[in-house]
């Protein structure tokens, strides 16, 4: 598959609060095989959901034409999420695209139920790296929180799978939720030591309009460090401004700990994403109404000149925010579901 040159051929700047695009997450797909209740409850994605017909998604080709666009403009890291990306079946033919660019960081989030027959296939096409969801060891509560008929073991199996191809280092995200899953935090915290992985904890967010968010399910970064700081002590370390996760290392050198808090410590001045949607849409927050649309102009004969510029304007007059006016009354629409715009 041909990409398009990575060399840069406009300067894309900054948006309108200083920020540079760094990093792009395309969604290869809307689908799923979890429900979680937290990102697709059944009551709204449940048997006549309508999920995108195949004509309205982009195709492996386009995805890899726009990844090019991105890595042309500065892009330095892509990752692919979904829904669940690991369904599609041309995602190694995807990957391998990416990789044509010259990007040195492709990354990929997914569920982990597909990952033991698709790890090696995503090594050989240029994968560079995998983060896994695992919100609970326990079977009932994992089972409650994927709303699915996949056993822990076989999320368990799929990490290992990763491990033995090489896809590394190998992140772990966990949503907390009160009430849910908080109770068995430890147990994640001292997996993720035992097998030498790094936990990203998640703060629960109002993504999208379905999951009935309430502000008193979230379980804050300060209280995740606090317990955890109660048995493994903590060390923070410097903050990186390109990454969403506050990062702290075990004071015993059991590796670390990534608190990642959208709802009690917004890091919107620090945001350098960008978004691109299963149909094309080009979104400059996780918590958007609107989008650009680049499939037309790309299955309209586009050249790359005018698609480096659709992005590079978007870019120039972002000036989204969210997390720092949650609550305010400021932001008007449905917002974005999470399995059509991807974590």
């Amino acid at each position: 598959m041909t990409a398009v040159s990575a060399v840069p051929t406009v300067s894309i700047g900054a948006d309108q609060l200083g920020r540079s695009l760094r990093d792009v997450r395309i969604s290869v797909t809307d689908r799923c095989n979890f429900r979680c209740p937290y990102c697709m409850p059944k009551s709204s994605f449940g048997p006549g959901h309508r999920f995108m017909r195949r004509a309205e998604t982009l195709d492996a080709r386009e995805i890899v034409r726009l990844a090019g666009i991105f890595v042309s403009l500065g892009v330095t890291k892509i990752r692919l999420t979904g829904g669940e990306p690991l369904v599609r079946t041309d995602l190694a033919e995807i990957v391998e695209g990416i990789a044509a660019t010259g990007i040195k960081d492709i990354a990929l989030t997914t569920n982990g139920a597909l990952l033991r027959r698709w790890a090696v296939r995503l090594r050989d096409a240029g994968l560079h790296r995998v983060t896994v969801s695992l919100d609970s060891l326990d079977p009932a509560v994992f089972s409650a929180m994927s709303d699915s008929r996949v056993e822990v073991g076989e999320v368990l199996d799929g990490i290992a799978a990763a491990r033995e191809a090489g896809l590394a280092p190998i992140k772990l995200n966990c949503v907390v939720q009160r009430g849910v899953n908080e109770a068995g935090l430890l147990d994640l915290v001292e997996f993720a030591r035992r097998e030498r992985l790094s936990l990203r904890c998640i703060e629960y967010m109002d993504v999208g309009t379905t999951n009935g968010w309430r502000p008193a399910e979230v379980v804050s970064g300060e209280e995740i460090l606090e317990r955890v700081s109660r048995v493994y002590p903590l060390i923070e370390e410097d903050h990186d401004p390109t990454a969403v996760a506050r990062r702290y290392r075990f004071e015993d050198g059991g590796g670390d700990l990534g608190v990642i808090t959208s709802v009690s410590r917004p890091f919107c001045g620090d945001c350098t994403r960008a978004r691109l949607g299963v149909d094309g849409r080009l979104f400059t927050c996780l918590f958007a109404t609107t989008g650009i649309d680049l499939r037309e102009p790309l299955r309209s004969g586009a050249d790359d000149d005018a698609l480096r510029h659709l992005v590079a304007d978007r870019w120039k007059r972002r000036d989204d925010r969210y997390s720092e006016l949650r609550g305010l009354g400021v932001v008007e629409g449905e917002r974005i579901e999470m399995s059509y715009i991807g974590g």
